[in-house]
């Protein structure tokens, strides 16, 4: 591990401060202490923000929720407005990572975790996610757990984040502070495609810090849920995911709003499924016709082709359950 020094922040201006200096943030630690211990990030700074206050979770005026930078997956999964509201978030944390990390990690922390990408986390081979310019050893490599939409020439990594995936279906809003004060980004825009910069992850300026991420009010009443389908049930990533919210009035369906995770270099809205679904009466034949359409642009790998069928039915599943016609 590199050296580096430590300092703890206050107040939200001290930490800007510091982060606009240069200095990295952390709160939980439980990705980036990781990645120095392993040798592939080497901050110079770090800035610890588990003294600010951005710990709560509120209703908005229009009904949506705010949860703050600082709460824990712990709990975001255990808060009841979260459970009520949005069962999808919930679900989505508590399928994630161990009970341990989801004490100790944050919503922050969680929307801005690293690939887990093998290659990304081994220094010796080609990475352009860790060092632009020198390739990318998972196109030709081992690339069973990598990405099939949204990849480049230059990346197929997927990204980690389990609730992430939720944010994306629920058309959350990122609020940041950074020097030049706050401002918001919708989710979609948040997190970036690696396009030929893969390096460049977030939608973030310098020194920006996450404050929160909004949920936006969406009509009632509403049915939702997350679907994980992974190697093992215990702390693993997801292979495919799909995180569903349906509002059914009067017997047909007003709104959908649908993502998938585990199969895209960012959380992976679904626009299409979601304009199938619309003013139609939810069938057995609704969900297939409406899944069908979730690979589109797939561009899959020697090794993860099995993935374009997989991200179909786990769809099409998640459909069926939120939906009431399992």
């Amino acid at each position: 591990m590199h050296p580096f020094s430590y300092t703890r922040v206050s107040d939200t201006h001290e930490a800007v401060t510091a982060g606009s200096r240069g200095g990295r943030y952390i709160a939980g630690g439980t990705t980036l202490v990781d990645l120095m211990r392993e040798n592939v990030e080497h901050p110079g700074t770090l800035v610890d923000i588990t003294g600010l206050p951005l710990g709560e979770i509120t209703v908005t005026e229009r009904g949506g929720l705010r949860i703050g930078a600082l709460v824990t997956m712990s709990e975001a999964a255990a808060h009841a407005k979260v459970r009520t509201l949005y069962p999808v978030i919930s679900e989505a944390l508590e399928l994630s990572a161990s009970a341990q990390l989801r004490n100790m990690a944050t919503i922050g922390g969680n929307t801005m975790q690293r690939t887990r990408c093998t290659y990304f986390r081994d220094v010796s081979a080609d990475c352009n996610k860790r060092e632009p310019g020198s390739g990318c050893a998972a196109l030709h490599g081992f690339n069973r757990s990598h990405a099939i939409l949204g990849t480049s020439d230059d990346c197929v990594a997927t990204h980690p984040s389990d609730v992430a995936v939720a944010f994306a279906a629920l058309e959350a809003r990122v609020h940041l502070l950074g020097p030049d004060g706050e401002r918001q980004v919708q989710f979609a825009d948040f997190l970036l495609r690696p396009g030929n910069t893969p390096d460049r992850e977030q939608e973030l300026r310098r020194g920006e810090l996450i404050t929160a991420v909004e949920i936006p009010s969406l009509p009632r009443p509403l049915r939702s849920g997350y679907l994980k389908v992974r190697d093992r049930q215990s702390y693993e990533f997801a292979l495919t995911s799909a995180a569903v919210a349906l509002h059914v009035r009067g017997g047909v369906i007003r709104e959908a709003r649908v993502a998938a995770g585990g199969v895209g270099t960012v959380p992976w809205k679904l626009p299409a499924v979601e304009q199938h679904l619309l003013g139609e009466r939810p069938s057995e034949a609704l969900w297939a016709e409406a899944a069908a359409r979730t690979t589109d642009g797939a561009r899959p790998l020697k090794h993860n082709r099995f993935k374009v069928e997989l991200l179909k039915r786990t769809v099409e599943r998640q459909l069926r359950v939120v939906g009431g016609t399992k």
